[in-house]
């Protein structure tokens, strides 16, 4: 017999530019263990974005349709406010490698001192993507390299247009 989720929202955020394997990997995980997942599309990341925040979007919503209780969003802003307006109890966020878990716990602390009732976990990413992230794959992409099973196939479709190039398989 399989456990249902928690009736609980969690939310998943990040700059998704764009969305990879490794990113669905904990999408999936965590709508397995949560009620309800919003992936939180951040607007105002900091970085200078290949995909404008549309794009970004609709590529998480066509790569999460296969799960019923994850919905594609946008926030601007503490991602633990956006967090707290919709409800949510956690934020889940992938941790990759020794590098990520230094900053991420200084995010997570800082998180629980503005708002104590919303919780991080971290997810351990799957080790076939240990090694993955967005610059990575776009990185990649860009010097010809094949990304098949890094992304999903509709963010290699939307490099090659943005981007021309291949990134195809061999």
């Amino acid at each position: 017999m399989a456990e249902e989720p928690l009736q609980h929202i969690a939310v998943c955020p990040g700059s998704f530019d764009p969305i990879t394997e490794g990113h669905l990997d904990v999408i999936r995980r965590a709508a397995h263990l949560f009620g309800r997942v919003i992936v939180a599309v951040a607007a105002d990341g900091g970085k200078q974005p290949l995909f404008s925040l549309e794009e970004r979007m609709e590529m998480a919503r066509l790569a999460c349709s296969d799960l019923p209780n994850v919905e594609v969003d946008s926030f601007e802003g503490l991602v633990v406010e956006y967090a707290r307006r919709r409800g949510a109890v956690a934020l889940v966020k992938g941790l990759r490698a020794i590098s990520d878990f230094e900053r991420e716990v200084q995010m997570a602390l800082m998180n629980r001192r503005l708002a104590e009732e919303v919780h991080t976990i971290f997810l351990v990413t799957h080790p076939d993507y240990a090694f993955l992230s967005s610059s990575l794959a776009k990185e990649v992409f860009t010097l010809g390299g094949d990304i098949a099973g890094l992304v999903p196939p509709v963010v290699a479709e939307r490099l090659r247009q943005k981007m021309g190039g291949s990134g195809e398989e061999r």
